[in-house]
């Protein structure tokens, strides 16, 4: 059995259970046993990652440094951070540990290089959008996409938040009425690039799965194949 792979999580602690419960879907086993090893540091009281890069401070930094020595510790094999937000500060978190650091942000911008997509539209916290981590990689890869007006995403932040509030009703009816506003089409995708937003659209996705492309569902495949095929 290869080392395990580690997950620092608790932004937020749904979105890390959602985490772990898609590597158990996506990888193939026929007991217990073939399951993939892993290791989670689900520690919430990590500052909130959007307050802080608005308010231009990395408070969420010295936290999510600290869990990792958590991983390091347990002699992971590689490293995830079901977070977009969080990306911010991938260089520097892969900077302060030797373990190999798998990217959402990178996964994403992979699949969606290789797929015949013609247009992507970034639904994701205003911490990420502002910061253009997807945006600049977009446009580096020349691929085309947009990003909600500023009303809806007021809209997106205050369904995220009540998401994390265990406002689970509300906080669908918010994305959804979104969403609506939306002409679909299935040359166009919406990028799921926070790791709540999947989970707040649950019923679209069963309903339009070709529509919606989750960072989470990407970051976990990639994290599989380099567990399976490069030997964590």
């Amino acid at each position: 059995m290869n080392k395990p792979i580690g997950i620092l999580g608790g932004m937020g602690p749904q979105a890390t259970v959602d985490a772990m419960n898609k590597i158990i879907k996506n990888t193939r086993a026929s007991c217990d046993q073939d399951h993939i090893p892993v290791i989670i540091v689900c520690i919430p009281d990590i500052p909130d990652r959007t307050k802080s890069i608005l308010n231009k401070n990395d408070k969420p930094l010295e936290k999510m440094v600290e869990y990792l020595r958590i991983l390091e510790n347990a002699n992971v094999g590689c490293i995830i951070i079901p977070c977009n937000t969080a990306h911010f500060w991938f260089d520097r978190l892969q900077e302060s540990t030797h373990t190999k650091m798998i990217s959402i942000v990178e996964s994403a911008i992979q699949y969606i290089k290789n797929s015949n997509i013609q247009e992507v539209c970034i639904l994701a916290t205003t911490a990420t959008i502002s910061t253009q981590l997807y945006q600049k990689e977009f446009v580096n890869n020349k691929i085309n996409f947009t990003i909600p007006s500023s009303f809806f995403q007021n809209l997106i932040m205050e369904s995220i938040y009540k998401y994390k509030a265990g406002e689970y009703a509300k906080a669908k009816e918010i994305m959804n009425s979104i969403i609506k506003n939306y002409t679909l089409k299935d040359d166009k995708k919406f990028l799921l690039a926070c790791t709540e937003i999947p989970l707040i659209l649950e019923d679209w996705i069963k309903i339009h799965p070709d529509l919606f492309i989750d960072a989470t569902d990407l970051l976990i495949k990639n994290a599989i194949n380099w567990y399976q095929y490069k030997h964590c």
